[in-house]
């Protein structure tokens, strides 16, 4: 950084090139952004939280609180079930001087631009076919869980429509107002978990009625 301080690091752990994104702090400097040659990649936002997660497989847009903005799966990916989601470009800051572009697997770029100059690191990597056969079967759903994370999308849905009566008093149409992306999102999710899991019609039936209320 133009303060001296440490901004980039690239070093070898173990089998993998790993690329480090430092806060700007002479010490106790904080990790932004962590960049692997084995295609797990993490971003983070300044109050540490994930801000981007990246695997093989695809990778997931988080906001602040956790919740997540969108996903997406790599064209030349294999997943267990469900279409595949294509990823839209992205373009974040890290801080002031290091940013990071996100327009494919291969196609992961950091640049450090400061003083008039810049450096930029492609830090993608492509799926291989034995990595491929290495990924563990995903995980299966019991039938509680399931109807937890059905419960839990109706409660967060309930506070949402009462956030907006209580913000919007007098607006009559509030309850017709969709709720957020992240809360669709997760209702699709558990929608197809009901469709590719092993639990009987009358569950997937009660849990499609609870998500759906």
């Amino acid at each position: 950084y133009p303060s001296g301080n440490l901004a980039i690091i690239v070093a070898r752990d173990k089998n993998h090139l790993i690329c480090i994104v430092q806060e700007d702090k002479l010490s106790n400097a904080g990790i932004q952004a962590v960049f692997k040659s084995n295609g797990r990649n993490t971003c983070y936002y300044p109050n540490r939280a994930v801000w981007i997660s990246m695997n093989i497989q695809g990778g997931q847009y988080l906001d602040q609180a956790g919740n997540r903005v969108r996903r997406w799966t790599w064209p030349n990916s294999i997943t267990s079930s469900g279409a595949q989601v294509p990823l839209s470009p992205i373009f974040i800051s890290l801080n002031l001087y290091v940013g990071v572009r996100i327009l494919g697997q291969d196609k992961i770029t950091v640049s450090f631009l400061a003083m008039g100059q810049q450096a930029k690191f492609n830090v993608g990597t492509k799926v291989q076919v034995s990595d491929i056969g290495c990924l563990p079967p995903p995980a299966r759903l019991s039938e509680d869980e399931l109807l937890l994370l059905a419960f839990r999308v109706k409660i967060l849905r309930l506070f949402d429509k009462l956030r907006g009566c209580l913000n919007f008093p007098s607006n009559e149409q509030w309850d017709k107002i969709k709720p957020p992306a992240y809360l669709i999102t997760q209702t699709l999710k558990i929608l197809q978990f009901c469709t590719t899991s092993d639990i009987s019609d009358e569950l997937r039936s009660s849990i499609r009625a609870i998500v759906n209320a």
